[in-house]
Protein backbone atom coordinates (compact mmCIF):
# COMPACT_ATOMS: atom_id res chain seq x y z
CA UNK A 1 0.00 0.00 0.00
CA UNK A 2 1.51 3.35 -0.98
CA UNK A 3 2.13 6.10 1.54
CA UNK A 4 0.11 8.49 -0.64
CA UNK A 5 -3.15 6.73 0.20
CA UNK A 6 -2.35 7.04 3.91
CA UNK A 7 -2.13 10.82 3.59
CA UNK A 8 -5.06 11.38 1.23
CA UNK A 9 -8.12 13.07 2.78
CA UNK A 10 -11.16 10.78 2.78
CA UNK A 11 -14.80 11.10 3.85
CA UNK A 12 -16.21 8.20 5.88
CA UNK A 13 -19.98 7.95 6.32
CA UNK A 14 -22.05 5.76 8.60
CA UNK A 15 -25.64 5.83 9.82
CA UNK A 16 -25.01 8.27 12.70
CA UNK A 17 -21.99 10.33 11.63
CA UNK A 18 -20.00 11.55 8.67
CA UNK A 19 -16.26 12.07 9.09
CA UNK A 20 -15.16 14.90 6.82
CA UNK A 21 -11.59 16.05 6.14
CA UNK A 22 -10.87 19.03 8.39
CA UNK A 23 -10.89 22.44 6.73
CA UNK A 24 -10.96 26.09 7.75
CA UNK A 25 -14.67 26.21 6.87
CA UNK A 26 -15.30 23.95 9.87
CA UNK A 27 -13.92 26.44 12.41
CA UNK A 28 -17.31 28.02 13.36
CA UNK A 29 -18.95 24.62 13.88
CA UNK A 30 -15.99 23.34 15.89
CA UNK A 31 -15.95 26.51 18.00
CA UNK A 32 -19.64 26.00 18.77
CA UNK A 33 -19.13 22.33 19.64
CA UNK A 34 -16.09 23.07 21.78
CA UNK A 35 -17.51 25.84 23.99
CA UNK A 36 -17.70 23.69 27.14
CA UNK A 37 -14.39 24.02 28.98
CA UNK A 38 -14.73 20.55 30.54
CA UNK A 39 -13.94 19.00 27.13
CA UNK A 40 -10.36 20.20 27.33
CA UNK A 41 -9.36 19.08 30.84
CA UNK A 42 -7.12 16.23 29.66
CA UNK A 43 -6.27 17.41 26.16
CA UNK A 44 -2.67 18.17 25.19
CA UNK A 45 -3.47 21.44 23.44
CA UNK A 46 -5.13 23.26 26.32
CA UNK A 47 -8.49 25.02 26.41
CA UNK A 48 -10.00 25.53 22.95
CA UNK A 49 -13.31 26.93 24.18
CA UNK A 50 -12.43 30.38 22.80
CA UNK A 51 -13.01 30.68 19.02
CA UNK A 52 -9.56 32.17 18.36
CA UNK A 53 -7.92 29.19 20.07
CA UNK A 54 -9.95 26.80 17.92
CA UNK A 55 -8.87 28.62 14.76
CA UNK A 56 -5.21 28.31 15.78
CA UNK A 57 -5.67 24.60 16.55
CA UNK A 58 -7.20 23.96 13.13
CA UNK A 59 -4.23 25.73 11.54
CA UNK A 60 -1.82 23.49 13.48
CA UNK A 61 -3.63 20.32 12.41
CA UNK A 62 -3.71 21.38 8.77
CA UNK A 63 0.05 21.97 8.95
CA UNK A 64 0.53 18.48 10.39
CA UNK A 65 -1.64 17.07 7.61
CA UNK A 66 0.53 18.85 5.03
CA UNK A 67 3.60 17.31 6.68
CA UNK A 68 2.05 13.85 6.35
CA UNK A 69 1.96 12.96 10.06
CA UNK A 70 -1.76 13.50 10.74
CA UNK A 71 -5.10 13.10 8.97
CA UNK A 72 -7.75 15.10 10.87
CA UNK A 73 -11.52 14.68 10.60
CA UNK A 74 -14.52 16.72 11.66
CA UNK A 75 -17.36 14.60 13.08
CA UNK A 76 -20.76 15.66 11.70
CA UNK A 77 -23.89 14.30 13.38
CA UNK A 78 -26.12 13.30 10.48
CA UNK A 79 -29.54 13.67 12.12
CA UNK A 80 -28.91 17.25 13.27
CA UNK A 81 -26.34 18.34 10.69
CA UNK A 82 -24.25 19.76 13.54
CA UNK A 83 -20.54 19.41 14.14
CA UNK A 84 -20.22 16.97 17.05
CA UNK A 85 -16.45 17.19 17.49
CA UNK A 86 -13.22 16.04 15.90
CA UNK A 87 -10.87 13.06 15.69
CA UNK A 88 -7.83 12.08 13.67
CA UNK A 89 -5.18 9.65 12.61
CA UNK A 90 -1.78 10.72 13.94
CA UNK A 91 1.75 9.32 14.08
CA UNK A 92 1.07 7.92 10.61
CA UNK A 93 3.86 5.47 9.67
CA UNK A 94 3.22 3.78 6.32
CA UNK A 95 6.53 1.85 6.27
CA UNK A 96 5.48 0.16 9.50
CA UNK A 97 1.78 -0.08 8.54
CA UNK A 98 0.73 1.58 11.77
CA UNK A 99 -0.90 4.74 13.05
CA UNK A 100 -2.53 6.20 16.12
CA UNK A 101 -6.22 7.01 16.44
CA UNK A 102 -6.78 9.91 18.82
CA UNK A 103 -7.15 13.61 19.42
CA UNK A 104 -10.84 12.81 19.80
CA UNK A 105 -13.32 15.15 21.48
CA UNK A 106 -17.08 15.73 21.34
CA UNK A 107 -19.54 18.33 22.54
CA UNK A 108 -21.15 17.10 25.80
CA UNK A 109 -24.49 16.26 24.17
CA UNK A 110 -22.76 13.78 21.84
CA UNK A 111 -20.72 12.06 24.54
CA UNK A 112 -21.87 8.60 25.65
CA UNK A 113 -23.90 8.17 22.46
CA UNK A 114 -23.44 6.10 19.30
CA UNK A 115 -21.32 8.91 17.86
CA UNK A 116 -18.00 7.69 19.28
CA UNK A 117 -18.78 4.02 18.68
CA UNK A 118 -19.48 4.63 15.00
CA UNK A 119 -16.48 6.94 14.61
CA UNK A 120 -14.19 4.22 15.93
CA UNK A 121 -15.91 1.62 13.72
CA UNK A 122 -15.39 3.74 10.59
CA UNK A 123 -11.82 4.76 11.40
CA UNK A 124 -10.64 1.32 12.45
CA UNK A 125 -12.31 -0.25 9.43
CA UNK A 126 -10.56 2.15 7.05
CA UNK A 127 -7.22 1.67 8.83
CA UNK A 128 -7.26 -2.12 8.75
CA UNK A 129 -9.29 -2.87 5.62
CA UNK A 130 -8.19 -0.09 3.24
CA UNK A 131 -4.80 1.10 4.49
CA UNK A 132 -3.71 -2.39 5.51
CA UNK A 133 -2.59 -1.46 9.01
CA UNK A 134 -1.10 -4.16 11.20
CA UNK A 135 -1.37 -1.97 14.33
CA UNK A 136 -3.56 0.91 15.51
CA UNK A 137 -2.58 2.49 18.79
CA UNK A 138 -4.37 4.72 21.29
CA UNK A 139 -3.12 6.79 24.20
CA UNK A 140 -4.88 8.59 27.03
CA UNK A 141 -4.02 10.72 30.01
CA UNK A 142 -3.68 8.18 32.83
CA UNK A 143 -6.07 10.31 34.94
CA UNK A 144 -8.81 10.23 32.29
CA UNK A 145 -10.84 7.25 33.48
CA UNK A 146 -13.66 7.84 30.97
CA UNK A 147 -11.34 7.81 27.98
CA UNK A 148 -9.52 4.72 29.24
CA UNK A 149 -12.81 2.86 29.75
CA UNK A 150 -13.87 3.80 26.23
CA UNK A 151 -10.63 2.44 24.74
CA UNK A 152 -10.88 -0.75 26.79
CA UNK A 153 -14.49 -1.29 25.63
CA UNK A 154 -13.17 -1.39 22.06
CA UNK A 155 -11.16 -4.47 22.97
CA UNK A 156 -7.79 -2.73 22.74
CA UNK A 157 -4.92 -4.32 24.69
CA UNK A 158 -3.29 -2.19 27.37
CA UNK A 159 0.44 -2.00 26.68
CA UNK A 160 1.80 0.15 29.46
CA UNK A 161 2.36 3.61 30.91
CA UNK A 162 4.74 6.31 29.72
CA UNK A 163 5.54 8.34 32.82
CA UNK A 164 5.98 12.14 32.61
CA UNK A 165 5.19 11.78 28.92
CA UNK A 166 3.98 15.34 28.38
CA UNK A 167 3.97 18.70 30.12
CA UNK A 168 0.45 20.09 29.69
CA UNK A 169 -0.18 23.81 29.02
CA UNK A 170 -1.00 24.34 32.73
CA UNK A 171 2.29 22.74 33.78
CA UNK A 172 0.82 19.38 34.84
CA UNK A 173 3.06 16.38 34.18
CA UNK A 174 1.03 13.84 32.26
CA UNK A 175 1.48 10.07 32.28
CA UNK A 176 0.10 8.40 29.14
CA UNK A 177 -1.56 4.98 29.08
CA UNK A 178 -0.98 3.16 25.77
CA UNK A 179 -3.24 0.61 24.07
CA UNK A 180 -3.32 -1.12 20.69
CA UNK A 181 -5.38 -3.27 18.36
CA UNK A 182 -3.57 -5.55 15.90
CA UNK A 183 -4.81 -6.64 12.49
CA UNK A 184 -5.46 -10.19 13.73
CA UNK A 185 -7.64 -8.76 16.51
CA UNK A 186 -9.69 -6.50 14.24
CA UNK A 187 -12.34 -9.10 13.21
CA UNK A 188 -13.37 -9.65 16.86
CA UNK A 189 -13.26 -5.92 17.61
CA UNK A 190 -15.33 -5.23 14.48
CA UNK A 191 -17.96 -7.77 15.47
CA UNK A 192 -18.19 -6.27 18.97
CA UNK A 193 -18.64 -2.77 17.55
CA UNK A 194 -21.33 -3.97 15.13
CA UNK A 195 -23.22 -5.56 18.02
CA UNK A 196 -23.00 -2.33 20.01
CA UNK A 197 -24.17 -0.24 17.06
CA UNK A 198 -27.07 -2.60 16.37
CA UNK A 199 -28.15 -2.44 20.01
Amino acid sequence: MTGDLWKAPVTLTGRVVRLEPLGEAHIPGLAEAGRDGSIWKYMLYGDLSMPENMAAWVGELLAKQAAGTDLPFVVVHLASGRVAGATRYLDIRPPHRSLELGGTWYAPEFQRTAVNTECKYLLLGYAFETLGCIRVQFKADARNARSIRSIERLGAAREGLLRNHYILPDGTLRDSAYFSILDKEWPAVKKNLEIRLAG
